[in-house]
């Protein structure tokens, strides 16, 4: 009697697409640098393309943190691939920083963005608060479950206290998060079928585009102004951070007193570093 042999594993989409994947290798730190330089330099897709799919890898690593959101990992992979490839067109190999990095940013934000459009047609939060209960109570709720001494309240105190939020804004996304979804189109009223929840839900994000866009403006402005701190002296670094960017500006007089020089010597000072900066951030 001849032995009987293995079926053949029947395989999903999401695990050919890992074994697909598999047959790119990764990129030594020289060879994406160089990858990186020729697209940036002569926009030279073959040398994007492998800087992509070098690293696709890493966009499953990432979507598998959102895993638990009921939406197809497929697709959430395919959302941080095009992020993935949004970071490879803006990617500047000169910045000393490995393409991944600075991509996770992209993938996260595609990834974020897809899940908020996605898992339920209700908004789910818009506030900075909503936003991050949003993502991460699940992964609080999950972490708190072996301790089953606590009570629901003082679970709920301690993912309050945990992700800096109210305990009532940890309440009421969680019953969010329990509901089930509806349709938009059912009507507010039996006697009103003209007037569905659709008609009440406005589009407050505005173009996703145009959001990231901003988003990344800002990161690189953050960048710029790290770098421009880096050459300043201890005196001017600090009348940068008292007088030109924190939120409460330290008064010109208090400054003189803190160096023992006029108030007038404290105000050339300042008008100094402004001019610096504006010549540093000028193309």
């Amino acid at each position: 009697m001849t032995k009987n042999k293995s079926l053949p594993k029947v395989l999903s989409s999401t695990e050919r697409y890992i074994q697909e994947i598999q047959q790119y290798p990764l990129l030594r730190k020289e060879e994406e640098f160089e990858l990186a330089v020729q697209y940036y330099k002569h926009k030279d897709l073959k040398a994007a393309h492998r800087m992509v799919t070098a690293n696709l890898r890493f966009v499953i690593k990432i979507a598998n943190e959102y895993a638990n959101y009921g939406l197809q990992i497929l697709d959430i992979i395919q959302e941080g691939n095009i992020g993935l490839m949004r970071a490879v067109k803006t990617y500047n190999p000169y910045k000393d920083t490995r393409l991944i990095t600075y991509a996770v940013w992209w993938i996260r934000s595609y990834i974020h963005d897809y899940i908020q459009r996605n898992w339920s047609l209700v908004k789910m939060g818009t506030t900075q608060a909503q936003r991050k209960l949003f993502y991460r109570l699940k992964k609080e709720q999950k972490a708190l479950e072996q301790l089953e001494y606590l009570s629901s309240t003082e679970k709920i105190k301690r993912i309050s206290k945990a992700l800096g939020v109210k305990e009532k804004e940890v309440i009421e996304m969680n019953q969010r998060l329990a509901g089930k979804d509806f349709s938009l189109d059912t009507p507010i009223a039996s006697d009103n079928e003209k007037t569905t929840h659709l008609h009440f839900i406005a589009d407050e994000k505005g173009n996703v585009e145009q959001v990231l866009q901003q988003k990344e403006e800002a990161l690189l402005l953050k960048r710029k102004l790290e770098a421009f701190e880096k050459e300043l002296t201890k005196r001017d670094h600090f009348i940068f951070q008292k007088r030109m960017i924190a939120e409460k500006q330290m008064t010109l007089q208090a400054i003189a007193d803190k160096y023992k020089i006029s108030k007038e010597r404290a105000r050339q000072l300042e008008e100094k570093i402004k001019n610096s900066l504006k010549k540093f951030l000028t193309p």
